[in-house]
This record gives structure tokens, sequence and C-alpha cells, in this order.
């Protein structure tokens, strides 16, 4: 596939384990379930090829987004899904007859899915839904002929369907048998409300995305008025979900080499195996699997896989992949530039700002653990997954800069507080693991223990004192003192759960120096500065 560099090897997660092959199996199971049902409904009713791979293409990508939905976000992807599969099979139509109308429809609905994001994750998650059967629509090849008229768009929405309920019942299995891990709880991913001035991340996302789209349109219609689909999709995928300008840069990066590469993987052998060809099919899903199977690890990998299965699609429906080996590639960088100048140009969000962000919602769960009433286990045990998944969301905001500080550059490497921050975060996990296990053993003990209150004490004015100076705020008036001594009363032999904590406390407030160092506290001003006028 792709060689890289050793000192990039060790910035992505290059050690495929099992779990990444296990969803793997689950995914694909879906899309095989759903092509299944679509050949049984086009053999009844007489639908398309298009039907098939618009089947192909939702469920795969649902397939993927399902891991992480509870009950609710499955009831609720019963009523959009279909919905939006029934809607983008209109617009397919109607992007056909009248192409000015349905590129405007088609951009409008991709901007509103992402502006939804703003109303939370339940929201965002159904604008990923809605974006599904939207992306559908760009992948079938030009000159296929389509099924029309309102049946097709019924049919859809009942494959969509189909897909949803097939893709539950696989997902319930593998949670239930411990094939995958189950999904954290709504109550853990729901995000802080942000505070800063100016449009939400949300806002300036849908607004990238509408102007990349459009840009995507005008110049995939006039350069390649066949195959304008290529740069329209590249254009979404760089754009699209981008955390910042980093996120957006090297996913443009990934987007252009990996496609390059599939597309001379998959027009390496035009016209083998003759339009129709069931071992083409047979190559397309393993395609697929594959891709699925490498995308936790690196985008590339997933790009190359993916354009190197629509290149054997080319070949099943009879079109010659072998003459686009130019066209091609143009039209996905063209693509994933028009992106990547969005992103960039157009309100564009900045990775340190991100990161910034998402290290003092990491420092909120664990000040909430710190703070937490822990003659109550479960709230202990609550903020302690609150914590886990927002080092986790630091580690994929700052996952561009990992991948840029291994690029070769001459000098001495610079030091990226981001990422140091994230390492300090690490740091604390086992440390917080510990804490969460002793608080659980003994919740009376530690909550009545002098040495243990206080050492804990200090601890959250610390984590507290962090986040301050990471929102330019003056550290909190009170508060105990990080050099306070402990209180007096403590036992002379302390309890094993007590000394376990003890030991916790003090590692994380060790790992909370290195983010003091890296975002040292604000001076709030003296009053022998402020004037009165």
């Amino acid at each position: 596939m792709l060689t890289l560099p050793r000192s990039l090897r060790r910035a992505l997660p290059l050690a495929a384990n099992g779990r990444h092959l296990r969803a793997t199996v689950v995914t694909m199971a879906t899309v095989l379930g759903t092509y299944g049902w679509v050949l049984l409904v086009e053999h009844l009713v007489g639908l398309h090829a298009d039907s098939l791979v618009q089947a192909v293409v939702v469920a795969s990508a649902l397939g993927r987004v399902q891991r992480a939905f509870d009950r609710t976000d499955r009831a609720v992807a019963c009523l959009v899904l279909p919905c939006a599969a029934a809607g983008a099979t209109e617009l397919g139509t109607l992007i056909r007859q009248q192409p000015g109308l349905g590129d405007a429809m088609f951009v409008l609905g991709m901007t509103a899915a992402i502006g939804v994001r703003r109303f939370g994750t339940r929201a965002t998650r159904a604008g990923t839904l809605v974006v599904l059967p939207l992306l559908a629509v760009l992948v079938v090849p030009a000159g296929v002929a389509p099924t029309d008229g309102p049946a097709r768009a019924g049919w859809a929405a009942l494959t969509a369907l189909f897909a949803v309920v097939w893709g539950t019942l696989l997902t319930w299995a593998a949670h239930r048998t411990r094939v995958l891990p189950p999904p954290p709880a709504a109550w853990v991913v729901r995000g802080p409300v942000s505070a800063r001035p100016g449009p939400a991340p949300s806002t300036r996302m849908a607004l990238q995305m509408a102007t990349a789209l459009t840009a995507a349109f005008v110049v995939g219609r006039t350069v390649w008025p066949d195959h304008w689909a290529w740069v329209v999709l590249s254009a979404h995928l760089v754009c699209g979900g981008a955390r910042s300008r980093g996120d957006v840069l090297v996913k443009g990066a990934w987007r252009t080499l990996g496609a390059a590469a599939g597309t001379l993987a998959g027009g390496a052998l035009p016209g083998t195996f003759g339009p129709g060809s069931d071992t083409t099919v047979v190559l397309i899903f393993a395609v697929l699997a594959v891709g699925t199977w490498l995308r936790e690890l690196s985008y590339a990998y997933w790009a190359a896989c993916v354009t190197a299965a629509l290149c054997l699609l080319y070949d099943w429906f009879g079109q010659d992949p072998g003459d686009l080996l130019r066209t091609r590639p143009a039209g996905i960088a063209a693509g994933a530039l028009i992106g990547l100048a969005a992103s960039w140009l157009v309100l564009p969000i900045r990775t340190a700002a991100v990161a910034r962000a998402r290290t003092a919602a990491a420092l909120a769960g664990l000040g909430e653990l710190l703070e937490a009433d822990w003659h109550d286990v479960c709230a202990v045990r609550r903020a302690r997954a609150r914590f886990a998944h927002g080092v986790d969301q630091l580690g994929l905001a700052v996952a561009p800069l990992r991948v840029l500080a291994a690029l070769p550059a001459p000098g001495r490497p610079r030091a990226c507080a981001a990422l140091e921050a994230w390492s300090a975060l690490q740091g604390c996990a086992g440390p917080a693991d510990e804490l969460t296990d002793a608080v659980t053993a003994g919740p009376a003990d530690l909550a009545d223990d002098p040495a243990v209150t206080g050492r804990r004490a200090r601890a959250a004015a610390h984590a507290l004192a962090v986040r301050r100076a990471i929102g330019r705020r003056p550290p909190p008036p009170d508060g105990p003192p990080a050099d306070a001594p402990d209180p007096t009363g403590t036992p002379a032999a302390p309890g094993p759960a007590v000394r376990t904590a003890l030991d916790a406390l003090t590692a994380l407030d060790t790992r909370l120096d290195a983010l003091t160092r890296l975002y040292p506290p604000r001076q709030a001003p003296s009053a022998a500065s402020v004037t009165v006028r």
C-alpha cells in the first residue's frame, strides 16, 4: 500500500489490534446483509444497479458510525436514515434533470446536516445519518441508467430501514458477546457548552462546507463535466468533519496520496474480468473490508481502498478505468485543494485553540473526579469515564500535530504544547484509575480521612488553576495552596485504600505540574495598578 517513514509509523497507531478487526467483521456483515436484501428486491421489482451501489455505500458508512449509537440514537436512525435515503434518491434525479437546482439543493442539504451539530451529540449523529445517502449520489458512475420514479425512493427508504435494523441486531449481538465494547453513555460524550465569542464551531464548519462544495461543483462541471462528482466528493471528504486547520491539512494529504495509490492499483486490471463479473464484486467487497480495517490506522489506507473499489466498480459497469488514470487523480487533488482552502480561509478553526479547549474539557472531568462526593461511588465512576473520554477527544484533536511533528524537517524539533499536554493527561489515566478503584473499595474511609481530604483539595485546586490558565483567566482567589501541608490527624498506619489514594493524588498533582509549566497562570491585576476614574 503506502510506505511511510519510521517517524510517521511511530506517530500513527499502526499496530492493528483485534478490536479493529472485530469491528470490521461486524461492519462487513452489515454491508453483505444489506446487499443481499437489495439483490432480492432487485429481482422482485426490477431495480437497477444504481440501487445496489447506494445500498452498499449507506451500509458501509452506517456500519462504522453505528458503533457509538445507543438505543435512542438507533430509534432516531430508524426515522432519519430512511427519510434521508428517499430524499437523496429524489435529489439524484433532480441533479440529472436540473443540474443547477440539484447542485444547490445538495449543498444546502450538506450544510444543514453540519449546522445541526450545534444542538448537541444526538443532533450531530442525526446529521451524520443524513450525509450518508447524499454521498451515495456522488458514487454512482456517470452514464449508469438509474431507476426513476417514486417507487425507487420508497425502496431506498425501506432498504435504509433494513440496514439500520440489521446493523442494530449485529451490533447488539457483538456487544452482548463482548466482541465489541459497548458505546459510551450519552452523559459521557456530552460536550461542554462553548463560551468563546464568535460563531460556534459547527457554524464555521457549515460555512466552510458550503463554500467548498459550491466551488467544487463549479470547478467539476467546468473542467470535468463527465466526472464532476470526483471533485465534489473529494472536497467533502477533506473538508467535512475536519476538526481544525491541521486536521484538514493532514486529511487532504492522505486523501490525495491514498487516492493516487488506489487509482494505480485499481487501474492495473482494466477489463480483466469483464462487465458484470461476479469476481469483480467479490474483489470490491474484499477491498472495502481491508479499507474498513485499516481506516483507524490512517486515512490514507481508506482513501486508497475506496478509490480502488471505485475503479473496480467502473470496470464492472464496463467503463475502462485505465483511461482515467490521469483524470481521476487530478480531480481528486483539485477537490482536496478546494476543501483545504475553504477550511483555512473561511472562519478557520485553529488547531491550537481546539487542543486548548479539549485540554480544559479533560481537566473538567478530572476536577469532577476530585470534587465528587466520594460516598457516591457511581458519581465517581461517571466522573472517571468523562475524564477518559476527554483525554480520548484530546488525542483526536492532536493527531494531526503528531503526524506533522513526525515529518522530517531541518533543525531541532520544536516543542508542541498541545502534544505535551496530551502526554501529561495520558499520564493521569493510571493514577485516576487507581484512585477510582480505591474509592470504590472504601468510599467511607477515604471520604472521611483528613490526609486524603487535604491532598485531594490541593489537587482539585491545582486542576482548577490550570483550567483557568488555559482559559486565560486569573487563578481562583481562594482555595488551599499547592504546597500546603497535610492537615493533622493522619492515622499512624493508614489502610491500603488510603495509601493507594494518597499515592494516586500525589501522582496526579505531579502531572498537573507539567500542565502548569505549559499554561502558566495569568496574574490578576493588583490593587495598586487599578486607577479609579
